[in-house]
């Protein structure tokens, strides 16, 4: 498939560019065997400039057919690469950015790479709930693996303790496993799973 960058991009998303966009398709909750339910996302990754793209996610309970039948869960966030920020960046709150990002050229992204020959990234995800996670891991290429580092639970929360995420492109399709562990000491177990395809 081929993929145009914003002429805004900058430097430091090239590596994440891939995921820019809106993704739709279908998955299944838990292990997807015969008794999971189903389910419709639709995720958006977008960028406005600034070294982070910006994370959006919608899912909808479906019937076997693809039917919706009432909205899941809605999700909100930021990814970037795991580096130190510095004045050229933005924050905390509204304090401004200077003019010229962190990362002016790819050789200066080049330098972030890590031994394994990708890039650590962080994202941050807000749940409904009072539920917060941020995670640390790894892009290489078209492969992404994120563990929660920290898991924010407001005072009525749900009980939710751990997780990890990954993420592949395959054939132009993204396909996604969630898993889970809901409270301290318990193994990860699957949580979701789906395979979405690029809105042209």
């Amino acid at each position: 498939m081929p993929m145009e960058l914003p002429t805004d991009l900058t430097p430091e998303l090239v590596p994440l560019s891939w995921l820019l966009g809106t993704w739709e398709g279908a998955g299944r909750l838990g292990e997807g065997d015969a008794d999971s339910e189903y389910f419709f996302q639709s995720v958006t990754f977008r960028q406005h400039g600034l070294p982070f793209l910006q994370y959006d996610a919608e899912s909808w309970l479906t019937d076997e057919d693809g039917t919706k039948l009432r909205p899941l869960s809605v999700e909100s966030g930021f990814w970037a690469l795991d580096r130190k920020l510095n004045d050229a960046d933005v924050g905390p709150g509204l304090i401004p950015a200077e003019i010229v990002p962190a990362l002016k050229s790819a050789d200066e992204v080049e330098e972030l790479r890590n031994e394994a020959g990708g890039f650590d990234i962080t994202a941050t995800i807000v749940h409904p709930g009072g539920i917060c996670e941020l995670y640390y891991g790894q892009i290489k290429g078209p492969q992404i693996q994120l563990a929660t580092d920290m898991v924010m639970r407001g005072s009525q929360s749900k009980e939710y303790n751990a997780a990890t995420r990954i993420f592949g492109l395959v054939e132009g399709d993204l396909f996604w496993r969630w898993d889970v562990s809901s409270s301290q000491g318990m193994e990860l177990k699957a949580h979701a799973s789906a395979i979405l395809k690029k809105l042209a």
